[in-house]
């Protein structure tokens, strides 16, 4: 199993509670994206957990698939990495009483797809924040028409170039996420699609942060 580093940004005892699983180039701008979440929240306490995954494509694939670039295939650990979440990271709670937190999951890229995977697998976050989800992931959409979103509400983002790659699986992701959008509105969920000018690597911190205030913000 995966050792992951646990690190904790914000209020300790805020009643919001966000998580990103996050890789070395998150933690570069991680503490630009807390600043935007304070902003856009409108100063809102919160405690943002980053949890470092160690093998990106491994750690957070919900399903083994051929690599699409590089040579480096995608794994199936997202299950045992989201055991971990639930069992270590992401606080206890007693269901049978009224809950004062809220809970949130969310990521960028791969692991904005892990997150809102998890919004299928489990009713412990209240909101998935996937912001330029990786949703060109084979099988994904197929996945989400025949499996039901536990999450009350998704936020969706993408990058307005994203689509315009030479890479055919890539290629799939702005139809990929209109089509998510479409399943998850018609499943229930309080859901939004917001599209960001540029490519996938253009202000992944704003984008994140933008994710996650789109959920903290709603129920205002």
């Amino acid at each position: 199993m995966s050792v992951f580093e646990i690190l904790r940004y914000g209020s300790m005892d805020a009643d919001t509670l966000l998580f990103q699983m996050v890789d070395d180039h998150d933690l570069e701008v991680i503490e630009q994206e807390v600043s935007y979440i304070r902003e856009l929240s409108g100063g809102q306490d919160f405690c943002l957990t980053a949890v470092k995954v160690n093998e990106w494509n491994k750690d957070l694939s919900p399903w083994p698939a051929p690599a699409v670039f590089g040579n480096e295939d995608f794994g199936d650990g997202a299950a045992e990495t989201l055991r971990f979440l639930l069992n270590e990271v992401v606080p206890d709670t007693d269901i049978s009483e009224p809950l004062k937190q809220r809970l949130f999951i969310g990521g960028y890229s791969l692991a904005g797809l892990f997150a809102l995977w998890a919004g299928y697998q489990t009713e412990r976050f209240d909101g998935i924040a996937a912001a330029s989800p990786s949703i060109w992931f084979p099988r994904f959409t197929e996945y989400m028409r025949v499996n039901r979103i536990r999450a009350d509400a998704v936020y969706l983002s993408l990058g307005d170039r994203e689509e315009r790659t030479k890479n055919p699986v890539m290629a799939q992701v702005g139809n990929a996420i209109r089509e998510a959008e479409t399943i998850l509105r018609e499943a229930g969920a309080d859901c939004i699609l917001e599209w960001n000018k540029g490519n996938h690597f253009k202000e992944p911190d704003l984008r994140t942060a933008k994710a996650f205030t789109w959920l903290m913000n709603r129920r205002m």
